[in-house]
């Protein structure tokens, strides 16, 4: 299988009000197409993880290397522009701007990337509400949205750069049971049918036993996967 991400070593410290040892020789390999659940108590560190494997934390030890590009040691700004090419994000809370349209907030991280004239970039953006079933939507401004729909636009978002590698943190967390199972049959059907690699945070134990591999953390340490 090809090897999406891999980190060796991962060691991370936080400081204040004294010094912790928060995730201590973390080495783990996420495949393309696969869906990876963290897991753990809170506290457990796997949120500390997430961060770090999307690249927003650069404050450790260690190596992470994604899509065959060592990143550790990368500037901000070059950090800034992988993450916007190569990395989706889906957090519990939507991120949206409540000023904007559905359309707009899906094209926004298109149109700062700036690979494509402005009229692709909506057409693509339309693509991927479509594909939440969300293009009706389209010209609403997203602050009119349910919290299920607006989970479902933030997908569109994380997709519309056609990133290989979705982070989700806690992303059914504020959901009822209904939408939250929707969102993660739409991760697991990106993992399976469009071959993105899904790495997502849960406290969920139903959600973390569907996927297809569940990273389990207890003191900043590994200890099932």
């Amino acid at each position: 299988m090809e090897t999406i991400l891999s980190t060796v070593n991962l060691q991370k410290y936080f400081y204040e009000p004294e010094p912790f040892h928060v995730l201590q020789d973390i080495s783990l390999t996420i495949n393309k197409g696969e869906f990876v659940t963290l897991i753990g108590k809170s506290g457990s560190g796997k949120s500390t993880l997430l961060y770090l494997l999307s690249t927003l934390d650069t404050d450790y030890e260690g190596t992470i290397t994604i899509n065959q590009t060592k990143v550790t040691g990368l500037s901000q700004n070059e950090l800034a522009k992988f993450r916007n090419q190569h990395i989706g994000f889906v957090f519990q809370f939507h991120f949206l701007l409540p000023e904007f349209t559905v359309l707009e907030n899906v094209m926004l991280p298109a149109l700062k990337l700036n690979k494509y004239p402005h009229q692709q970039v909506e057409s693509i953006a339309m693509d991927k509400l479509r594909q939440m079933h969300m293009e009706d939507y389209a010209t609403k401004l997203s602050s009119k949205l349910s919290g299920g729909q607006q989970q479902r636009v933030a997908i569109a978002r994380a997709l519309v750069n056609e990133p290989n590698i979705i982070m989700a943190d806690e992303p059914t967390g504020n959901l009822d049971s209904t939408n939250a199972r929707n969102v993660f049959d739409i991760l697991h059907e990106l993992a399976h049918e469009q071959g993105n690699s899904i790495v997502m945070v849960t406290h969920d134990p139903d959600f973390a036993r569907l996927a297809d591999r569940s990273i389990e953390l207890v003191d900043g340490r590994i200890i099932k996967q």
